[in-house]
């Protein structure tokens, strides 16, 4: 569910070597944007953000098969 965009973003910056705050201040999103996403859906121009930010498509974001 909607937990799994939070976790994919996390992975993705971990795997990049970039931190969530980075991203978050990067984007210019508020603090703990992406945070409150374990809660609640991102608007889609954040998430297309991120996914544009992370160089991967938006899809990869949303497949929940895509979890390690």
């Amino acid at each position: 569910g909607v937990r799994l965009i939070y976790f994919k973003i996390k992975e993705k910056c971990k795997e990049r070597g970039v931190s969530i705050y980075r991203l978050e201040k990067d984007l210019k999103f508020s603090p703990s944007t992406v945070i409150k996403w374990k809660k609640s859906i991102p608007a889609a121009d954040k998430l297309k953000a991120v996914a544009d930010y992370l160089n991967i498509p938006i899809e990869e974001l949303l497949d929940p098969e895509e979890v390690k």
